[in-house]
């Protein structure tokens, strides 16, 4: 069979490879839907170019009004590029939206872009300003607020900004700033970015959760004081750790559909699953920001709706190779940390751990639903040359501890985790702390467990958690071989080509042993019957501005 690779009218060449692949099996569904929508092509015309049928849209028939209650982590807002967890996010979009909008199917949807296109290499984007955009003062959505934007996320030497890492090819390394010619104002509501290579992950990059859309006078330090955003809510209050709640914008002429709701709570019900799950069976709560392990059957047979998808989510039991303790480097020999990743069989963490509710992961951070994942096949499962590694370095006898927080699958992997280590021999601490005290200096932890989400590409997390210098980089991993191949892998867009070189990264990071890394999580959330927009998300996400309840 001959394939005819001549690009349709107003797609983009790489589009129609993408179609190739997903029709010859080589990307999953949502993959080729996120890599096509990611060119600029509208999700509908994705669909098309598939051969899928659309989905059907279930926000159509919502009452009006209402109050909607959500549990969930209830924690401090802070610079948005310097965001860290979803929970954050998941509040403030009832007034800071995104540029662009990942869906659940895997689609990029704009939102305050109308548009974009993207050159054949991937060099160039030129973004279009929705119009009729407006921030809740009244002032007019403008290119100049997204020249502005882009500048405020490429500012490296903020401390804690991830946001640089995903726009990375746009920041001059000499500077930590925006390159001059990196950003152009092309009229009023059109602005082009030129990146120094090419880069097939900027617009995925403008999805994830801290790159909310703010305007240029935000109180940095204190983003409640100065609440302008385009979008249909405003916050009323917030208490850590307690709730946080939303009330509609009555007074702002919102671009999009309006607020459905009148409020939306999000409650704190603190860290263990069994308290989400009393709050659903005592009808507190309208929806869970997610659910676990034995509760997921609890909730079913309380009649709720249950919502599943398969993602790149997983937890890192991470070497810290930078961090001392007690004067002492713990980390900072390959042998010791590949000797306590050959002491674990990730199957059995994820058994123990999250109650097999997930796939099998082979310590290198690139998932089977990612279209440049290569299976370099499992990692060396040897508990009884662990010690006798250690004993080549001189810690056949060291004390090591691994911390985690005290949550359900956290605990219980990380506890599957020690007990292998431990009946390897190989002395062991576990310290299980409550998230108030956990998160007050969990980056300097020599070896604990965090969680990290999905995201549409592997290079995406990848350039996020352990490029060098990165300030997402928890691990302290610093691989020259490893930055250049990463590069490589990011400017290649065709997914054959780019699993090659995937599969040299991968192997580069498991070689190093820079993590455990023992499963990918299948997620799931329950909600009450009557709740409209609540369904999981890949990335964790609730948009708000999609939730209500059925007519």
């Amino acid at each position: 069979m001959t394939l005819d690779f001549t690009p349709r009218a107003g797609s983009h060449p790489a589009a129609e490879m993408y179609a190739h692949e997903f029709k010859a099996g080589r990307l999953s569904r949502r993959e080729f839907l996120s890599r096509t929508t990611a060119l600029g092509m509208t999700a509908a015309a994705a669909y098309t170019l598939g051969g899928l049928g659309a989905p059907a849209e279930a926000g159509s028939h919502m009452a009006a009004g209402g109050t909607m209650k959500v549990q969930q982590e209830v924690m401090a807002l802070k610079d948005p590029r310097t965001w860290d967890w979803t929970q954050i996010s998941n509040f403030a979009r009832g007034w800071l939206e995104y540029l662009v909008q990942y869906e659940r199917d895997g689609s990029f949807t704009p939102m305050l872009l109308e548009g974009w296109e993207v050159n054949d290499d991937a060099t160039e984007y030129t973004l279009k300003v929705r119009p009729g955009v407006k921030w809740n003062n009244g002032e007019d959505f403008t290119g100049e607020n997204l020249v502005w934007l882009v500048n405020y996320w490429c500012d490296k030497t903020v401390e804690g900004n991830s946001m640089a890492g995903r726009m990375a090819s746009l920041i001059d390394p000499a500077t930590n700033k925006a390159r001059d010619g990196a950003i152009t104002l092309v009229d009023p509501m059109t602005v082009k970015l030129v990146a120094s290579a090419s880069d097939i992950t900027i617009l995925p990059g403008m999805a994830d959760y801290p790159a909310a859309v703010i305007h240029p006078s935000t109180n940095l330090q204190d983003i409640l004081a100065t609440p302008v955003g385009t979008g249909a809510y405003l916050p009323e209050s917030l208490e850590v750790g307690v709730k946080a709640v939303l009330v509609k914008n009555a007074n702002h002429s919102y671009w999009g559909t309006g607020a459905a709701l009148d409020r939306i709570e999000f409650v704190d019900y603190g860290s263990d699953p069994a308290a989400w799950v009393a709050a659903v069976d005592s009808g507190e709560v309208d929806m869970l920001y997610q659910n676990v392990g034995e509760f997921i059957a609890i909730a079913d047979g309380i009649g709720w709706t249950k919502s599943e998808v398969v993602t790149g989510a997983t937890i890192v039991a991470r070497f810290n190779q930078v961090t001392e303790k007690e004067g002492k480097v713990v980390f900072g020999e390959t042998k010791t940390r590949q000797a306590l990743a050959q002491a674990v069989d990730n199957a059995i963490v994820l058994e123990l751990g999250y109650d097999g509710l997930g796939v099998t992961a082979d310590n290198h951070h690139v998932a089977p639903v990612h279209p440049e994942y290569a299976d370099i096949g499992r990692p060396t499962h040897d508990p009884a040359g662990a010690k006798a590694l250690l004993g080549e370095v001189g810690m056949a006898d060291y004390e090591f501890e691994l911390i985690t927080l005290d949550d359900g699958f956290n605990k219980n992997s990380g506890d599957a985790i020690a007990a292998q280590i431990r009946d390897a021999g190989i002395n062991i601490k576990r310290t299980v702390l409550p998230g108030s005290t956990f998160w007050n200096d969990w980056t300097k932890y020599p070896f604990s467990i965090t969680e990290w989400n999905h995201r549409p590409l592997g290079v995406q997390v990848l350039a996020l958690a352990y490029r060098s210098g990165e300030a997402w980089n928890e691990s302290g991993f610093a691989n020259a071989e490893f930055d250049a191949k990463l590069a490589q892998a990011m400017s290649i867009a065709d997914a054959d080509n780019r699993r090659a070189v995937m599969a040299e990264i991968e192997t580069i990071l498991r070689d190093n042993a820079v993590f455990i890394q023992p499963y990918w999580r299948s997620l799931y959330r329950h909600h009450k019957p009557e709740v409209v927009g609540g369904d999981m998300h890949p990335s964790f996400e609730i948009h708000v501005h999609k939730l209500g309840f059925k007519a």
